[in-house]
């Protein structure tokens, strides 16, 4: 297994690069379903380009008033190409411009305060929930007790900057903040066998880089309900933005809902959903939205790279990661032409982001994840392993 071990550990922090960069399945656009040439992207899955960033000059042609919601996640500044696009957004300051950051921005506690305070300069204000790579302890100068320790300094930092992390109302929309971390038992599909998938520890560096308190686990729910457990002290912020708001958005960092990623048998780590989501999210998520089904409401996330853009039980969820170099080098996923993006302007949400290929794949065949004969692509991988 040697080959494995090292092709997973250089793709460990990225679940988008452990599906890519194989064949995708044949997109159910295409006519003769064989896999795609190697004709531009956008055309062979049939799809508009990237909405353009709209700058301040043409929203002020159309007119647009009121407060315009921005969404981006996994912004890995810790790569100097993605610290130099932060740097060169534009500045939307004075513009009534809000910004959700759906966690990962970085590594070190100095280059998330760098990240987050170019980001306070170019945006009226700006949100926070953390992801995990934001937790990890490896690089620090500083001898954090735990990672829960970060945690707590990372916020200390984001109240100096003047970076936002609990609920509030902006222009009569809601928005939500929600801390969370993944679980084991999130992943309730099939599992793949017949193939040596590497452990969790192997692939997972979260399992060597943060540092828990004795009492929280790696591999049960105890890291899962202590992070929703945070959400708790903002009922009564949440329950008057129910009473009051038109429009609500709520976003984390890690996944609520497995559909919000491929199936096992079409990734290379089918192990994956395991480690990205959080059952007792998706229930917070229910409770807040799912009580006021009447208003519009949307769910931002992230952790996973994948661009994602649907609508599951009366929520929308959507994913815009900026994710790694590499990956938007292959042009698997992320964006940075196009981030962050315009999720609410005008008074209503914005139409669909596209193209998101998975979620579009998933649009019109079904899921099935009691089938677990490996992709093409995957079972190549696993003959050579």
């Amino acid at each position: 297994m040697a080959r494995s071990h090292c092709f997973f550990e250089s793709v460990a922090l990225s679940p988008a690069l452990a599906l890519r960069p194989a064949y995708p399945p044949p997109h159910p656009n295409s006519a003769n379903g064989c896999y795609f040439s190697t004709r531009p992207r956008c055309a062979r899955l049939n799809l508009t380009t990237r909405p353009a960033v709209e700058s301040l000059e043409t929203a002020a042609i159309n007119g647009s008033d009121g407060a315009r919601v921005y969404v981006v996640s996994d912004l890995h500044t810790d790569y100097s190409e993605n610290m130099s696009w932060l740097s060169y957004l534009p500045n939307r300051n004075g513009s009534r411009s809000v910004l959700l950051v759906a966690g990962d921005v970085a590594e070190t506690h100095q280059n998330f305060v760098v990240s987050m305070s170019i980001l306070r300069d170019k945006f009226d204000r700006v949100f926070f929930v953390p992801g995990n790579h934001d937790l990890w302890l490896r690089r620090e100068k500083i001898d954090y007790l735990s990672s829960l320790d970060k945690l707590d300094k990372l916020l200390d930092a984001c109240e100096k900057l003047g970076v936002e992390t609990k609920p509030s109302i902006v222009d009569g929309v809601g928005i939500i903040p929600l801390y969370s971390w993944y679980h084991e038992s999130f992943d309730e599909e099939r599992d793949i066998t017949g193939i040596r998938i590497p452990s969790l520890a192997m692939a997972c560096k979260d399992y060597h880089v943060c540092k828990w308190p004795d009492e929280l686990k790696k591999g049960d729910t105890s890291l899962a309900t202590y992070f929703d457990s945070l959400n708790d002290e903002n009922a009564g912020v949440v329950d008057d933005i129910l009473k009051e708001c038109t429009h609500i958005i709520s976003f984390s960092h890690f996944l609520p809902r497995q559909e919000l990623c491929p199936e096992k048998r079409m990734l290379f780590y089918p192990n994956l959903p395991k480690v990205i989501g959080s059952k007792y999210l998706e229930k917070r998520i229910r409770v807040i939205h799912g009580a006021e089904e009447q208003l519009p409401v949307c769910h931002v996330f992230g952790h996973t790279h994948f661009c994602w853009d649907a609508v599951l039980e009366g929520i929308r969820y959507v994913q815009a990661p900026l994710a790694y170099p590499r990956e938007r080098k292959r042009r698997m996923n992320g964006g940075e032409d196009w981030l962050p993006f315009c999720i609410y302007s005008s008074g209503n949400f914005s139409e669909k982001l596209s193209p998101c290929y998975w979620s579009e794949y998933y649009s019109v065949n079904p899921r099935t994840p009691d089938i677990t004969e490996l992709a093409p692509w995957v079972a190549r991988f696993y003959s050579k392993s």
